[in-house]
């Protein structure tokens, strides 16, 4: 069962992470607006993308997962 209750704190610790980005994403300066994010504003039509704000974060989230489990 110990693997059980770290798995559980692991989970706990994604999900304050994703509250907190929900909560203070908006205010943090260049996320969402840097150059390669796609965005098509029409009469009654918006589409967003944010193609180069995912590429980013998957490459910061990639890395402290790599350093997380190299142990």
């Amino acid at each position: 069962m110990p693997g059980l209750g770290k798995s559980l704190i692991i989970i706990g610790i994604i999900i304050i992470v994703i509250g907190l980005f929900a909560a203070y994403g908006p205010k943090i300066p260049y996320i969402g607006k840097l150059p390669g994010d796609i965005h098509v504003k029409r009469d009654n039509f918006v589409f967003y993308f944010p193609l180069a704000t995912s590429i980013i974060i998957s490459v910061i989230l990639s890395l402290i997962l790599y350093f997380f489990t190299r142990r």
